[in-house]
């Protein structure tokens, strides 16, 4: 018997707007690119759910010299080329685009240096760098047809765009209440192991093995000779999905509990006192030690409770 498609039927309606020479950007989910957007344009339709598209950026050899790199990619890789937003301001903790090795990477704003210059870190490769406000852009979303947050060219209706923000919340809500562990699915694993008590790392599921039971490998830990990442069968209870982003005003306050990334996890911590520069000292209850970190090494923390991301904002004393 034939597998049910994991798509569904793709609708005319929402890929019409990728017609030939199309400005569009294109993500990849090869390694070493995840979270970045190159520009180029729409060559053809493949299928009802593919494309060729030529890179603007990128380039391949060919008998006559380097061109142009074409390649087909799905319609989920894509997405129009995002106009430029003139008025927008840019501030600390916000989510931006930053233009790098010809792409489009998605970080964090975590310092402003003065003269049009600031600091961003890049979450999903751990690396923090420098660049000036002209190399940055606000980060957007295309959902359903729709960017998020909204272009505003014009003065709009406050209700409409109220209305599209609760839609896309509830959305978010729902994924998060149905999620689950598939095979490539990015989640967080935790143990019980002395020593590693309230630390979760990150991890993929490579495959499920039975009902309560995935193989999963980790993003950061490795074998013991070092070769290749670490696997390991590990219960449903000590898996959760990877929790969702959550952008701060640039500072956390004193007694706030947060997550803080160390030995090649994220382990719960309490903020002890607030340094300069972006940094703060964080005290550790099951070790009884207090560290340093980088604002970039730090988190919100948060619960995964009965389906539900909870944030904890309250100062918890200890």
């Amino acid at each position: 018997m034939p597998r049910k498609p994991i798509l569904e039927p793709i609708s005319t309606s929402k890929n019409s707007i990728f017609t030939p020479g199309s400005a569009v950007e294109i993500s990849s989910k090869e390694p070493g690119f995840r979270g970045s957007f190159y520009l180029g344009s729409i060559v053809s339709s493949q299928a009802s759910d593919s494309y060729l598209v030529e890179y603007k950026t990128l380039v391949e050899e060919s008998p006559n010299g380097f061109q142009p790199l074409r390649e087909v990619v799905r319609l989920a890789q894509l997405r129009p080329a995002l106009p430029p937003d003139t008025k927008w301001v840019c501030t600390i903790g916000e989510e931006v685009d930053v233009y790098h090795d010809d792409g489009w990477w998605e970080a964090t704003v975590t310092r402003d240096l003065g003269n049009g210059r600031f600091r961003v870190f890049f979450g999903d490769y751990k690396e923090e760098m420098e660049f000036a406000k002209e190399s940055m852009r606000l980060h957007r979303k295309w959902v359903d047809g729709i960017w998020t947050p909204q272009l505003v060219e014009n003065k709009e209706d406050e209700q409409q765009k109220m209305q599209i923000e609760m839609e896309i919340n509830s959305t978010e809500e729902t994924k998060e209440e149905t999620l689950g562990f598939e095979k490539g699915t990015i989640i967080e694993v935790n143990s019980d192991e002395d020593g590693f008590q309230g630390a979760w790392f990150t991890a993929t599921i490579v495959e499920p093995i039975g009902e309560d039971k995935f193989l999963v490998e980790y993003q950061n830990l490795r074998t013991d000779d070092d070769k290749e990442f670490l696997r390991e069968e590990i219960d449903k209870i000590h898996i959760r999905p990877s929790p969702p982003e959550t952008l701060r005003d640039g500072c956390f306050r004193l007694f706030e509990e947060v997550d803080a990334f160390y030995n090649d996890g994220w382990w719960v911590g309490v903020i002890s006192k607030i340094d300069t520069n972006s940094r703060y000292f964080v005290y550790f209850k099951s070790t009884k030690e207090e560290m340093q970190f980088h604002h970039s090494e730090l988190r919100p923390h948060q619960e995964w409770i009965n389906g539900k991301w909870l944030v904890t904002f309250q100062a918890l004393k200890f």
